[in-house]
Order: structure tokens, then C-alpha cells, then sequence
């Protein structure tokens, strides 16, 4: 079964990639954590679907577990839902030898990785993402959080998980709409860092492809660069924020949950090569197969009306990428070669917005 290793010391992990995982859990948790006691954090839509199964597993290696339900969406995302959740870890009497499933997408990944992080100041857990945007991205690296009113993920800690297991059969579950956008993340990663994907992707849509490989590929991207810049102080993770300053603006301007993390990405990325266009050299002919590729999986490329220009360079002030007053924005050279830049302009963005509606 293909996996990826993400080598940091005594934080290194495995991400395992396959079909039929989830009944699997409970034996990988028993080997790896050796611990009694945990907490399954899922969602109202994910809870359905796989909560029996993962609970069954656990129960039948000795492991008692606890189920917490939250509502699905992204406006779980939140403080109050994580104080939630962790009182109810308190109440059940979960201490620091137990650990913690996170069982669903990003959403969940994210909330839960913070609980767990913060829960009697730090405990372990699992990775069970459950999206394709989950798999390929948000479980994979260590970043947790939640949202405020002010933006996306702006409170939130560097925690690894001990193991990640992405089912792929999970994703035969998903509303269209929901899969696609996880490409948003696949198409980002070719983007700035494996031109030679594009290939891979286009022929997963065409309905040829290896979904399972085409996973690995983008674990195996994010994990090199994870590896390389854990904490996002040298520059190199940051490269993993193409699309995501204006994406993150737009998302959090349309009202979280309007617009899909991966929709709003999408149009990030747009706005983003038309600036590497002007800013860094990037070929009209790269910008249209980036822009052919966000369509083929009916990503938007067009910007909702409802949504002010202002409004999303307002979110962008309180964008993490701010640093001494300027905006480190990701750019291309060409397609699988990016780069970060303090030098692009307010006018750039607005310009590039603009050219979105």
C-alpha cells in the first residue's frame, strides 16, 4: 500500500494511501500510540457514513473511545466549537494518555489537530481525512486552526499528527461538488512545483488516470517542503500559499461556507498567474492551462458579484502573509516554478480582482 514519509525527527510520520483503511484504524492506532483511551472527532455529514466503522475498530483493539458530532460546514470552524469539543474530552474524562481521531475534511482536520494540540497541552492523534482536498493538502503537514470574522485560520498552531490514512473509498461518498474542489490543491501543487502533473491531472479527469498515484505525487510535494521549512520560516512553505492570499480574502468575504475553500483558491490562483504574468514572465500559455484545468473540474473563474473588491482587499490586511507592512505573494516563473515576492503592488492585486468579474 503506497505511503509517504514526512521525515522531522522525533515528529516524522507516515501518510498512507489507499482504499479500506478506515477498518484498519483501530489496529494502527494500538501499534503506533499504545493508548486506551481516545476521542473521534467528526462531523454531521462524515458521522453517518464512517463513525460505526472507525468506532468498531478502535473497540476491538481494547481502545475506548468517545464520538464528538459537530455541525458540518465551515463555520464550525471555530473557537467556541474547539472549546466545545474539548470539554467534552474533559467530561469524559480523557486524559493526557489518550489521543485523538480527527475523522472528516478540512474542516474538521484543522479543528480537531487544534483541540488535540492544545487538550492538556498537547496529545496525540490521527489523521483520517475524508476529502480529496483533505488528503491531498489540509492533514498532511501539521498546520492546525481556526477561523475569525477578521480571517481564515488566523489562530492556530504547528502540530504533526502521528499517522495519516487517507481511504481513498471515502471519496466515492462525496458530493460532486465537494471532490472537485479538491483539485484546486492538486492543480496548485503541479503549479509550484511539478509541471510535468498537469499531465497526470487532466488525465484523471479524462476519466484515465491513477487517482491513487496522482494523491501520492501531491503528499509527496507537500512533504519535501514540509520537510524542508516545517514552521514556515524560510520562505519554502510559503510557496504553498499560491492562490491562497486573494483565495483566503474571497472566501472569508463571501461569508465562510458560501464559497468552497477550493472554489475560492481556484480563483485565487487565477488572480495570482495573471499577476505573474505581469510581475514575473509567466506565458499567457500557462495562465490558460492553469485557467483550462480550474474549469475542467467546474471550479469557478469568475468572481460572484456579491462580493466588493474592497471587501476582500480589507480581509487581506489581516492576512498571516503580512509581514512589516507587506504582502509576501507567491508567483510563477512558469508553471511549476514559483517563487515569493514582497514587491507586488496594490494596484497588481486590485487590478488582478478586478480582472476576475
Amino acid at each position: 500500500m503506497p505511503s509517504v514519509r514526512i521525515n522531522l525527527a522525533e515528529r516524522s510520520y507516515d501518510i498512507v494511501i489507499g482504499r479500506n483503511l478506515i477498518s484498519s484504524t483501530g489496529k494502527r492506532a494500538a501499534e503506533l500510540l499504545n493508548r486506551r483511551r481516545c476521542a473521534v472527532v467528526t462531523d454531521s455529514q462524515v458521522a453517518p457514513l464512517y463513525a460505526e466503522a472507525i468506532l468498531r475498530s478502535l473497540t476491538e483493539k481494547g481502545i475506548d473511545p468517545i464520538l464528538i458530532k459537530v455541525p458540518a460546514g465551515e463555520t464550525s470552524k471555530s473557537m467556541s466549537t474547539m472549546e466545545d469539543i474539548c470539554r467534552q474530552m474533559i467530561r469524559a474524562g480523557l486524559d493526557r494518555k489518550a489521543f485523538l481521531i480527527a475523522l472528516g475534511g478540512g474542516v474538521i482536520g484543522d479543528l480537531a489537530g487544534f483541540a488535540a494540540s492544545i487538550f492538556l497541552r498537547g496529545i496525540p492523534f490521527i489523521q483520517v481525512p475524508t476529502t480529496l482536498l483533505s488528503q491531498v493538502d489540509s492533514s498532511v503537514g501539521g498546520k492546525t486552526g481556526v477561523n475569525t470574522p477578521e480571517g481564515k485560520n488566523l489562530l492556530g498552531t504547528f502540530a504533526q499528527p502521528a499517522l495519516v490514512l487517507a481511504d481513498l473509498d471515502t471519496l466515492q461518498s462525496l458530493p460532486q461538488r465537494v471532490y472537485h474542489e479538491g483539485f484546486a490543491e492538486v492543480i496548485k501543487h503541479a503549479a509550484i512545483r511539478d509541471a510535468s502533473m498537469f499531465d497526470a491531472i487532466t488525465a484523471v479527469a479524462d476519466g484515465q488516470g491513477s487517482l491513487t498515484d496522482l494523491v501520492k505525487r501531491n503528499v509527496e510535494i507537500k512533504a519535501r517542503i514540509v520537510e524542508q521549512d516545517e514552521h514556515e520560516t524560510t520562505g519554502e512553505r510559503a510557496l504553498l500559499n499560491f492562490g491562497h492570499t486573494i483565495g483566503h480574502a474571497i472566501e472569508a468575504s463571501a461569508g465562510y461556507g458560501e464559497l468552497f475553500h477550493g472554489e475560492a483558491i481556484a480563483l485565487g490562483m487565477i488572480a495570482a498567474a495573471r499577476i505573474s504574468s505581469e510581475a514575473a514572465g509567466l506565458s499567457s500559455a500557462a495562465v490558460a492551462t492553469l485557467t483550462h484545468l480550474v474549469k475542467r473540474f467546474e471550479l469557478p473563474t469568475q468572481l460572484p458579484e456579491m462580493i466588493s473588491t474592497e471587501n476582500i482587499l480589507d480581509h487581506m490586511k489581516h492576512d498571516k502573509k503580512f509581514s512589516e507592512g507587506k504582502i509576501r505573494f507567491v508567483l510563477l516563473r512558469s508553471l511549476g516554478d514559483a517563487f515569493v515576492s514582497n514587491d507586488v503592488t496594490a494596484e497588481q492585486i486590485t487590478t488582478a480582482i478586478q480582472g476576475l468579474r
